[in-house]
């Protein structure tokens, strides 16, 4: 961990509703995947100063490839279907450090 980072790895997921109804990622089961994450680094007690922290975020504006979320600090964009999708990025990128290559938009 860089020392100037308060989290190792800093997870925002897209959660923008639209207002005029144009599609988003919150019509992909995006609020349904940061619930499911944000319950998973919990049980695996990987929140907290030094290790994880999961945030809503707004539009990141490249709605045809959502629904989407951000690592940080390596600025790593990943595409996610299922609850499948969200438990590898934990256990390969934010417990091993390692990239998921199949989701990285």
């Amino acid at each position: 961990m860089q020392p100037n980072n308060f989290y190792q790895y800093h997870v925002f997921f897209c959660l923008n509703v639209r207002d005029d109804g144009a599609q988003c990622c919150t019509d992909f089961g995006a609020e349904a995947a940061f619930d499911h994450m944000k319950s998973r680094i919990k049980k695996l007690k990987l929140n907290g100063e030094g290790k994880v922290r999961i945030n809503r975020a707004g539009c990141f504006d490249r709605c045809g490839e959502g629904p989407l979320l951000v690592v940080y600090p390596q600025a790593v964009w990943y595409q996610f279907v299922d609850n499948d999708d969200i438990d590898e990025i934990i256990e390969s990128h934010l417990l091993n450090g390692k990239i998921v290559e199949r989701l990285v938009v």
